[in-house]
């Protein structure tokens, strides 16, 4: 979800949750169960609620925040008992030391300074509380990528280049440079599955108008034939890169 205040995800929310929304669980999992027992926790960039949920789950009193007025909305729907609020991880509307954990997962990236934006959640973590960051790893790791690929060449035009944050050090590298002492690292494995051909479009060309959508789909379906299974739905094998920090 984006952090940066633009409300961009609203006309997609609903879409994005249906095809999205539990894709990052692997990572969200590992944080969890690297962090231990946590009281009270935030997650930034909540997105649909669903970090929230296995947060609650876990026996902690969760809070979220995002830009997003309709994810929020479905946050609400999806951890009923969370404190949502509407707003960016540059300026969180909580006490300082409010929490002993604050997850920020496939989110850090959109804000305009990582590291501004980790000491932010400093602020509002308590002595020895914990920061966990994920996003996706680079680019060679993910089959998805072979798909945007595809559509960058469709549409002339260039393949982005994998940020530091997508290579192995690169979040250690962010919570450091934030003063923050790091706990646990790690790659996990997070396949996305799309039931059939139309999913597969709608989910990698997400936000795009019909007739986008259908100058792509074919290229993108060419593209994505290796990854077809036998019931005609697709598999696509991406990754994670994880970190934990902890408030010196």
């Amino acid at each position: 979800m984006g952090l940066d205040g633009n409300d961009d995800w609203s006309p997609i929310a609903a879409e994005w949750a249906l095809r999205w929304g539990g894709f990052a669980r692997p990572a969200q999992l590992a944080i969890l169960d690297a962090a231990g027992p946590v009281a009270r926790l935030l997650d930034a960039g909540c997105g649909s609620g669903e970090l929230l949920r296995l947060a609650a789950d876990r026996g902690a009193v969760v809070a979220g925040c995002d830009p997003s007025p309709a994810m929020l909305a479905i946050a609400a729907r999806t951890a009923p008992e969370a404190d949502l609020r509407m707003a960016g991880i540059e300026a969180l509307p909580w006490a300082d030391g409010a929490f002993d954990a604050v997850t920020a997962v496939n989110a850090l990236q959109f804000a305009d300074d990582g590291t501004a934006a980790l000491r932010e959640v400093r602020r509002v973590l308590a002595p020895g509380g914990v920061v966990g960051i994920a996003n996706w790893a680079e680019r060679a790791r993910n089959d998805i990528d072979a798909l945007e690929a595809a559509v960058a060449d469709a549409d002339d035009e260039p393949v982005p280049t994998d940020p530091p944050t997508r290579l192995a050090g690169g979040l250690e590298a962010l919570l450091e440079r934030a003063g923050l002492e790091i706990v646990a690292a790690g790659l996990v494995e997070a396949p996305w599955v799309a039931p059939d051909a139309d999913a597969l479009v709608a989910g990698v060309l997400l936000g795009e108008d019909e007739a986008t959508l259908s100058v792509l789909g074919a290229e993108l379906l060419d593209a994505a034939a290796p990854f077809r299974t036998a019931t005609g739905g697709y598999r696509l094998v991406n990754h994670f890169r994880w970190a934990l920090g902890r408030v010196r």
